[in-house]
């Protein structure tokens, strides 16, 4: 390979690096709901908060439109997903069928020490739930989206962590779209139950949890709008 090559090699990472960030930032305030359905996500005020040109903008956008995250309407721009009534049905339909699957390949390998991380998991929730404002507020959505993230994660199954991950996402925007109450966020409680029931290895009763855990939160959407922050509000610029 010659320098020129290299070159080019080197500016499409570079450029893929780039537009991966943006995604990810935009992603994370999506989980968080600091970016609420609906809102406008246009290249040129993408480009202008992450510093970047329109091209790597729209690369990020287009990333996040595969994922059922931001929906790109022609003649009239990006926009954060809005999804229906339906749709939120199916996404938590979805998460009752594989969700237990998922469980019972964590537990069927996990080790004491991940054991811990999840119960170091649930302090952090627990702490964050103590705590006033909206960034601990914030926090404490991540970390109860991050605990269904780190049992896909224990289950070594690439496929199926690509698959929680935009779930959990998804989720996000419902239960921002739908949600009546702080249950929304998921059942602290709940979760230790299901961590309780993977560490005396009754996997039926986890996965009981598990199924019960996901409708509780389905159960708390009301399919009442919210309203949209714009994109600098939801990233305090």
């Amino acid at each position: 390979m010659n320098t020129a090559t290299n070159a080019i090699q080197a500016t499409d990472d570079s450029a893929e690096s780039g537009a991966q960030q943006i995604r990810d930032a935009i992603r994370d305030a999506i989980v968080e709901r600091r970016l609420t359905p609906g809102t406008k996500l246009s290249e040129s005020d993408v480009g202008n908060l992450f510093n970047v040109s329109r091209t790597l903008a729209r690369a990020a956008l287009q990333a996040l439109s595969y994922e059922g995250l931001v929906s790109v309407e022609k003649n009239r721009g990006a926009f954060v997903a809005y999804p229906s009534p339906e749709e939120a049905r199916q996404i938590f339909a979805a998460r009752r069928l594989i969700e237990p699957g998922i469980l019972r390949e964590a537990a069927a390998k996990i080790t004491p020490s991940e054991i811990q991380h999840l119960k170091q998991l649930l302090l952090e929730e627990t702490r964050l739930m103590g705590e006033r404002g909206q960034t601990a507020r914030r926090a404490e959505i991540k970390a109860s989206g991050d605990f269904h993230l780190t049992i896909a994660a224990i289950s070594g199954n690439a496929i199926m962590q690509r698959f929680m991950d935009e779930l959990v996402a998804r989720s996000s925007l419902v239960i921002a779209l739908y949600g009546q109450s702080t249950i929304s966020s998921c059942g602290h409680s709940e979760h230790g139950d299901i961590v309780a029931a993977i560490e005396r290895n009754d996997l039926d009763h986890a996965c009981h949890l598990m199924v019960h855990h996901i409708t509780h939160i389905e159960a708390d959407l009301d399919l009442r709008e919210r309203k949209s922050q714009g994109l600098k509000e939801a990233f305090d610029v």
